[in-house]
């Protein structure tokens, strides 16, 4: 299936004409925007906009929408399923209704509006729904042109899912870009815990054993591995113990299986860590087992960029978004699935092959 991403936005806009003013999606509301410029690949994109009901166009002011908001709305999209831009970015960013009026003039993007289907004590009933966006990207409309889909579809509007953290503490003073470091840990916790759900027992890196979380020690949490000289699918090779201890995340199954190699990336270090996971790739031999990138969202590019470098392409590395980790990290809490009920298959929908990409 096709994904999107903030550089496929802001690519999409970027190609309107710039001396052309759009009306917004609801007939009620008069404002008009234009865009005066794109920065690619990502954004932000800065327009200008005007109210005709109230003021001139000499009056219109400018404002950007920024590439964090790009990808917000990018990882809501889903090719033919109607997205509403207000529920995706709730109560933030004071120009969803300028964003929502320039995607649905690009070639891609349709406005419509889907059934809802309203639960009432024991009963539901369909009721006229609210304007929402939908994705089609093979049928695309005239450039500039805001074209209605006429859906049959109709939407359960499902509350919104949180993936939920617990506080951390560190053994020692925090450190000095403690807001860098605490995600980064919280993303190799959800590692762990997704992996207790799903069957797996999971290494964290020796130096982030020591931190507390939820009361226990890290390195105490239940399916935390506690060394790799105990697990055959490293330590029957010289040096591979050493090569895999400072690796972010490895996933362990029923002592025969290693499901998958994680290196999580919260800043520009994507390199540092793909030279990890290549040094404990060329000490083991060719078995099956994923070799992925966790990163934030808006690093896609980057590590797409890097992982099909000749160097790194042998490894045929998978970008594991941290939205993904949430997601599936959410859904471990909420649904508490079975271990024989998450096959590999479904675990790939949560990351990206990137040598594909």
């Amino acid at each position: 299936m096709n994904t999107v991403t903030a550089e496929n936005l802001a690519k999409a806009i970027s190609l309107l004409p710039r001396n052309q003013w759009f009306e917004y999606v609801n007939s009620r509301t008069k404002t008009k925007v234009r865009v005066l410029d794109v920065l690619l690949p990502e954004g932000p994109i800065r327009i200008a906009r005007y109210d005709s009901a109230k003021s001139s166009l000499d009056t219109a002011s400018e404002a950007t929408i920024s590439t964090q908001m790009l990808w917000r709305v990018a990882n809501a999209i889903v090719e033919g399923i109607p997205f509403n831009l207000d529920r995706v970015l709730g109560s933030s960013y004071n120009t969803r209704s300028a964003l929502e009026t320039l995607l649905v003039h690009t070639r891609e993007f349709y406005w419509c509006r889907p059934g809802r289907i309203e639960l009432v004590r024991n009963s539901s009933k369909i009721e006229s729904g609210h304007k929402h966006v939908i994705w089609l990207p093979n049928k695309p409309h005239e450039l500039g042109l805001s074209m209605f889909y006429n859906s049959d579809q109709v939407v359960s509007e499902i509350p919104a899912t949180s993936a939920v953290y617990e506080a951390l503490v560190y053994a020692e003073a925090p450190p000095s870009d403690i807001d860098v470091n605490r995600r980064h840990l919280q993303v190799q916790i959800a590692l762990a815990k997704i992996g207790v759900q799903i069957g797996y027992r999971t290494w964290i890196a020796r130096p982030d054993q020591g931190f507390t979380y939820g009361g226990k020690r890290v390195g105490q949490l239940e399916g935390v591995v506690s060394g790799l000289n105990s697990e055959a699918m490293i330590s029957g090779f010289q040096g591979a113990v050493n090569a895999a201890m400072y690796i972010d995340c490895i996933w362990f199954k029923n002592g025969t299986l290693m499901p998958a190699v994680i290196e999580v990336e919260h800043t520009t270090g994507v390199q540092s860590g793909l030279d990890r996971m290549l040094r404990l790739f060329n000490l083991l031999p060719e078995y099956r087992t994923r070799w992925v990138i966790a990163a934030p969202d808006e690093d896609r590019a980057r590590v797409v960029q890097l992982a099909n470098h000749p160097t790194y392409k042998k490894m045929r590395v998978k970008f594991f978004p941290y939205s993904g980790v949430d997601e599936l990290y959410s859904f471990c809490q909420r649904r508490r699935p079975t271990r024989d009920a998450v096959t590999d298959t479904f675990l790939d929908c949560f990351m990206e092959d990137t040598v594909n990409a």
